[in-house]
Parts: structure tokens; C-alpha cells; sequence
């Protein structure tokens, strides 16, 4: 599944003393909540929403307690593939770890948030993050260095120096 973020300048939330408040910005900023209350699920305020109720009433609520699908469903009274939906993109924040279970013998999976603790599990997001940017940053480096090769040959062909022609030996030559 690939890692996928939504990264924007914000001023941190500290001065809210609001934990609905804070959250619900927080979730919105990193684009698992929608900017608009008017989205695909239907209307209504966030905190009615199945996908901020998920991640409220169960994984922060009791953060190192694995949460099944079927549990879910229940707790928030909706369907397995509105609850998928939402499990697989706090998986894609890489917000979630996946933790095996056999309490019923079936040996079905649960999810909670990694570390159970939410500033850890976040530790785990921003290393990718930053991991994402270097990678970014290697693409625009080879970039450039692939338009300042293209350049040589059009300065070359307008007349203007090359490297070569710049060089001391060279600046003799022109000036003699």
C-alpha cells in the first residue's frame, strides 16, 4: 500500500484547548478527513462521520486495543466496506499496524493504532514523510542535471562558450 500524506503549511493547533476541535483539524490536515462537511458519505457534522467516529471512539479512545473489522462495523453501525475504506487510507497514513488474532480461532486481523499511542505511530509517518522528500529530492537533483546537460548542446549550437571554452588554457588562446 503506498504512503500517502497530505502535507500543507498550518500554524499548530495549541492554543485549542478542544480535543473533538483539535483532532478533527489535525485529521483534516493530513487529508484523511475531507475539507468539507458535504463529501461522498453524506452530510452532517465530522463527528457523526463514520471516518472521524473511527478513529475517535476506537483507536484513540483505547489506542492499544486491536479493533476487528466485525467490531468495528458494530461499534459504528455501518458497513465492511465503508470501515475498509477508511482502515485502508489511516493504513496508507502508516497511522495503523495490523495485529493478529485467534480469540475466536479464526485467526482474523485487528488493527489499532502502531505503538498504541498516537505520537509514536506519528514518529512512524513523519520518518516516511521525510523519507518521501529525500526521494523527491534525489528526482530533482537528477532533473536538473539532466536539463543542464540538454542545455550545453543549444548554448553550444547559439554560439555561446562551453565549459571547455571557458577554461584557462582556452581564455589564452581567445585573448592572443
Amino acid at each position: 500500500m503506498p504512503f500517502e500524506l497530505t502535507l500543507r503549511y498550518s500554524t499548530p493547533l495549541t492554543p485549542l484547548p478542544d480535543v473533538d476541535e483539535v483532532l478533527q483539524e489535525f485529521l483534516r490536515m493530513i487529508g484523511y478527513l475531507p475539507e468539507s462537511y458535504d463529501t461522498r458519505g453524506g452530510t452532517g457534522p465530522v463527528e457523526s462521520r463514520v471516518a472521524y467516529r473511527l478513529v475517535r471512539d476506537c483507536l484513540i479512545r483505547t489506542p492499544t486495543r486491536p479493533w476487528y473489522i466485525d467490531e468495528i462495523v458494530a461499534v459504528l453501525k455501518t458497513s465492511k466496506p465503508t470501515v475498509y475504506r477508511h482502515i485502508n487510507k489511516l493504513k496508507s497514513l502508516d497511522l495503523l499496524e495490523e495485529v493478529g488474532g485467534a480469540a475466536d480461532g479464526k485467526g482474523r486481523k485487528g488493527y489499532r493504532l502502531r505503538y498504541g499511542n498516537l505520537a509514536r505511530a506519528w514518529d512512524f509517518t513523519e520518518a516516511n514523510a521525510q523519507n518521501a522528500l529525500k526521494r523527491y529530492r534525489e528526482t530533482v537533483n537528477h532533473l536538473q542535471s539532466l536539463l543542464d546537460r540538454a542545455e550545453r548542446p543549444e548554448r553550444a549550437e547559439r554560439g555561446a562558450p562551453t565549459v571547455a571554452a571557458r577554461s584557462p588554457a582556452r581564455a589564452k588562446e581567445i585573448v592572443q
